[in-house]
């Protein structure tokens, strides 16, 4: 049994029909929760040691290795029904939408940086830093989610015809009396 089916075996049913609707979505965001840990650790790893004067420079490092992880998770799981693709093609769409994501990713903390200029010598560190945080960490990762979830699934996954929409395993209910048989 897979961890997802363990999971919506547990919930009850108005929430587990919404999930299983909303599954890949869902999915999604795991990974896009997986690799902002994944972002954040790189951009403070490298802000801390080596790039403390470029907070730009150390975000896109955090994005690059992140888009990385983001696309084999998304090809592996999030997306895994969908497609159809030649691999090489799907990679090359997935980091073409991925680094727009990038571009949109930056630009909430460009604003802060440059425009509102939120950045020493014209604001105390600490200052900076939670606005590279917010804008940086926060906002443009939210924006480059919305943007990405939307891209994805139009153009590098698209829907398959040939799909088998229960090839993950997740069914819309289970089998009557699954739990009296002792599972």
């Amino acid at each position: 049994m897979t961890v997802v089916n363990s999971v919506l075996e547990r919930m009850p049913e108005p929430l587990r029909s919404k999930a299983i609707e909303y599954r890949e979505m869902l999915k999604f965001a795991t990974v896009g929760a997986i690799t902002w840990f994944i972002d954040t650790g790189v951009v403070y790893a490298v802000k801390l040691t080596v790039l403390g004067e470029k907070p730009l420079t150390a975000r896109l490092l955090g994005v690059l290795i992140a888009t990385i992880a983001s696309y084999v998770l998304n090809r592996e799981w999030s997306f895994r029904t969908r497609g159809g693709r030649q691999r090489s093609h799907e990679a090359a769409l997935f980091f073409a939408v991925s680094a727009l994501g990038i571009g949109v990713t930056m630009i909430p903390q460009a604003i802060s940086l440059y425009v509102l200029d939120l950045r020493v010598p014209h604001v105390s560190p600490v200052t900076q830093a939670v606005a590279n945080f917010v804008t940086g960490q926060i906002l443009g990762v939210l924006l480059a989610m919305v943007f990405r979830f939307w891209a994805f699934r139009r153009f590098v996954f698209p829907d398959d015809l040939y799909a088998d929409p229960e090839e993950d395993g997740v069914r819309a209910a289970p089998e009557p009396g699954a739990r009296a048989r002792g599972r």
